[in-house]
């Protein structure tokens, strides 16, 4: 099982690749959401105290109501939810995880630094199951989850753009955990804000793991704002939607197909992928390559005031 990372963003190596500053560059390295949560006012004592157990209950509370998690199941606010990503393979003792790839690849190397091994396929004896829904970077979907892993991991991160589609509520509760992720929909990656709903006994380790404030206070005082406001969910969805099907005529009279992706990722088959990346860096533009595929090439959208920047440099 590989233990490389490979992501989206490092402005920096683009920089030092192809020239400009960091101010020149538009990052569509990544799949964040380039119009963020409108940050409300925060309360001082959030900075100076703390947290107590009242604003992480309040928190916890509308993450429950917004992703309608049914009683029984417990919900773990963490700093990100690759910090839970992390702690996940300890939750039980070593044997063989499948993960279906190619996927978001912070999974496969936690369960190798725990000592896991790769199960080629589903139906091979695998003692753990992870699945991203929707997958990173081709957007797939994974309608039903096969069962019989003492762990179930469903990554969710990308799953607010469709919240039909997601497994809460769905499936049988032992050994599942579901993640979700405050840094693509509502744009707000610097947060550090991460959701583990599933297994309470799971989850309550999960919890011992991170300790007694794994939450700052100012994202508990974000957090609960934004999940108490779906209008701006709703009103998120459109834009999102209109805005990918904006990239896509884009790209495609440019002569790139249309793979696959989420309204917040957009995944193209390309000629040839590094020239492509190198093409758009020209303008400025910073785009994700892989290094499993050289036909691959993924967008995320750009913000309202710049679009002129990705057309001119495409």
């Amino acid at each position: 099982m590989t233990a490389t990372r490979d992501h989206g963003g490092r402005l920096d190596m683009a920089v030092a690749r192809h020239g400009g500053g960091i101010s020149d560059w538009l990052d569509l390295s990544t799949g964040i959401n380039p119009v963020p949560y409108p940050l409300p006012p925060i309360p001082a004592a959030a900075w100076a105290r703390l947290p107590d157990h009242g604003a992480i209950a309040a928190l916890a509370d509308r993450a429950r109501a917004f992703w309608q998690v049914p009683d029984g199941w417990d919900i773990l606010a963490a700093p990100g939810a690759s910090a839970l990503i992390a702690r996940i393979p300890d939750l039980a003792a070593p044997g063989q995880v499948w993960i279906p790839g190619p996927t978001y690849n912070e999974h496969g190397a936690a369960f190798a630094r725990a000592g896991w091994r790769e199960c080629p396929a589903p139906g091979g004896g695998a003692d753990a199951t992870v699945i991203v829904h929707p997958n990173n970077p081709d957007g797939r979907v994974t309608q039903h989850v096969a069962r019989g892993s003492r762990l179930s991991v469903i990554d969710e991160s990308f799953c607010d753009v469709a919240p039909g589609a997601s497994h809460v509520g769905r499936m049988g509760i032992p050994g599942t955990i579901i993640l979700k992720s405050f840094g693509k929909f509502w744009g707000l990656g610097g947060l550090r804000l991460g959701f583990a709903i599933g297994d309470p006994a799971l989850v309550d380790r999960l919890r011992h793991m991170l300790g007694p404030w794994p939450v700052a206070g100012p994202a508990l005082a974000v957090g609960s704002a934004a999940l108490a406001d779906p209008g701006w969910a709703s009103a998120t969805r459109q834009r999102l939607q209109h805005d990918a099907d904006r990239l896509d005529r884009l790209m495609t009279a440019a002569g790139a197909r249309v793979t696959g992706g989420t309204t917040l990722f957009r995944l193209y088959t390309v000629d040839d992928a590094a020239a492509w990346q190198a093409r758009l860096a020209r303008g400025r533009v910073w785009s994700r390559i892989f290094p499993y595929s050289d036909r691959w090439l993924r967008l995320g959208l750009p913000g309202p005031g710049d679009w002129a920047q990705l057309e001119a440099a495409i």
